[in-house]
C-alpha cells in the first residue's frame, strides 16, 4: 500500500493539478524523489542543491513535523499521509512613529 503525499496549491502547476499523489517509498526523501520522477522539477522547488529541504518548506508525516523526527530519513509506513506545507510570510511594515 502506498503513502499519500498532499501537494500544496502553489505547487500543483507541477503536478498537473493533482492535490494528492500516491507513491511507494520507505522514507520522506524517497517519496520526494518518486514524485520528482513523475513530475520533474518539484523536488528542485522543495530542496536545495544538496538535496536538503529548503528552510521555508515544512513536511509532516501524520501530524508530526519531520524536523523533530529523522528529517528526510523519517520512515514511512503503508497508508501514511505526508503533507508538504510551504511557509507563508507577509504583512506590512508598521508606519507608527
Amino acid at each position: 500500500m502506498p503513502v499519500a503525499v498532499r501537494i500544496p496549491s502553489v505547487l500543483r502547476n507541477l503536478t498537473e493539478g493533482k492535490d494528492v499523489i500516491q507513491v511507494e517509498a520507505a522514507n520522506v526523501d524517497q517519496a520526494l524523489a518518486a514524485i520528482d520522477q513523475v513530475h520533474p522539477g518539484i523536488k528542485a522547488r522543495l530542496c536545495d542543491e544538496a538535496g536538503k529541504l529548503r528552510r521555508f518548506v515544512n513536511v509532516f508525516v501524520g501530524e508530526e513535523d519531520i524536523r523533530f523526527l529523522e528529517g528526510q530519513a523519517t520512515a514511512l509506513k503503508p497508508g501514511d499521509q505526508v503533507d508538504i506545507v510551504p511557509a507563508i510570510a507577509g504583512g506590512c511594515a508598521s508606519t507608527a512613529d
